[in-house]
């Protein structure tokens, strides 16, 4: 039997396992990330961080980011089980000889503000929000009415400027409200379109369809605008995909040529996506059958495009 996740572990596994992130987007909310959840150290004078996270995706998602852009930096992932629970299991990613890292990053622990070197337009403001969320947020489930969803903070300070962050951002309106508990300070939304609006921004459009979904049973309105960016969300996402492909396919096609592969299907898919930019994968299914005279699956698609992708991380030198 599959295991129930919460909403707020479906959202952030959307925003980790959704479409492949800008360089930009990706290092905002890397920044915010490790300046929400980490915890720094002292080794051998050197400065250390530690991450800790009870989702073992989002910790993948954040070492293999890390991996990506700053490959020369020693990284220790562990594990470890709480002795009362021997199903909770807290994961632990160790960056060592961390300071070029937080410099690159702009990550201060001793600064309250947020640096316009890592966050200066909406692409970046997305990102490190989703970052934001992904380190301490919380949501409650669409399926009951008291809409709310947070994002604690330690610091008051940094708190007010993560908080004046949601209103810089210029596509859609959010203003959250803040509020102390115990030692923390909490950022926090309770009006339900402004929930789905931040869902928007930070990458999560299907968690914010079954959002909405679960609110229409009991507070039915037509807002057109909030619909109208859901809409805009979803094909900015389509198009994120297609200008990947292409220029992973193009890139492919320089180093290999596409017509020496010796999947038909595959070499077809690539010339179709090259000449049909803002196809959907369902539409590109439809047109692959049509050239082969029988049904071509959209999971089939999928799985070329998986191929190519990994592909063109090898030729690149990319490790997965």
């Amino acid at each position: 039997m599959e295991k129930q996740i919460t909403f707020s572990t479906a959202v952030k596994e959307e925003i980790v396992n959704g479409v492949e992130l800008s360089k930009e987007r990706l290092l905002a909310l890397l920044s915010a990330y490790i300046r929400i959840n980490g915890v720094i150290s002292f080794v051998n004078k050197e400065v250390a961080v530690i991450l800790k996270s009870e989702n073992a995706k989002i910790i993948k998602f954040i070492y293999k980011s890390l991996k990506e852009h700053f490959p020369s930096t020693p990284m220790v992932l562990d594990y470890k089980k709480k002795s009362n629970n021997k199903k909770k299991t807290t994961y632990l990613l160790k960056i060592e000889n961390a300071e070029e890292l937080l410099d690159e990053l702009s990550v201060s622990y001793l600064e309250g503000k947020i640096s316009k070197e890592i966050v200066y337009d909406d692409e970046t403001i997305s990102g490190y929000l989703a970052g934001a969320f992904l380190a301490s947020g919380s949501i409650n489930s669409p399926e009951t009415s008291n809409y709310h969803l947070e994002i604690s903070i330690v610091n008051e300070n940094y708190a007010k400027w993560l908080s004046k962050l949601f209103m810089k951002y210029k596509k859609i309106e959010m203003e959250p409200k803040i509020t102390s508990r115990r030692d923390r300070y909490i950022i926090y939304f309770k009006k339900s379109d402004q929930i789905s609006n931040f869902l928007i921004v930070i990458g999560a459009t299907n968690c914010c369809m079954e959002f909405e979904n679960q609110r229409a049973y009991r507070d039915f309105s037509n807002n057109a605008n909030r619909l109208t960016n859901l809409d805009t969300a979803n094909l900015n996402k389509t198009m994120e995909i297609s200008l990947r492909q292409i220029e992973e396919i193009k890139y492919i096609d320089d180093v290999l040529g596409i017509h020496n592969f010796h999947n038909p299907k595959k070499e077809m898919l690539c010339y179709l996506r090259l000449d049909n930019e803002s196809a959907s994968m369902s539409e590109l299914a439809n047109m692959l059958s049509k050239e082969f005279g029988y049904t071509i699956t959209k999971s089939n698609v999928n799985h070329l495009f998986r191929d190519l992708h990994e592909l063109y991380l090898k030729l690149k030198g990319i490790k997965v």
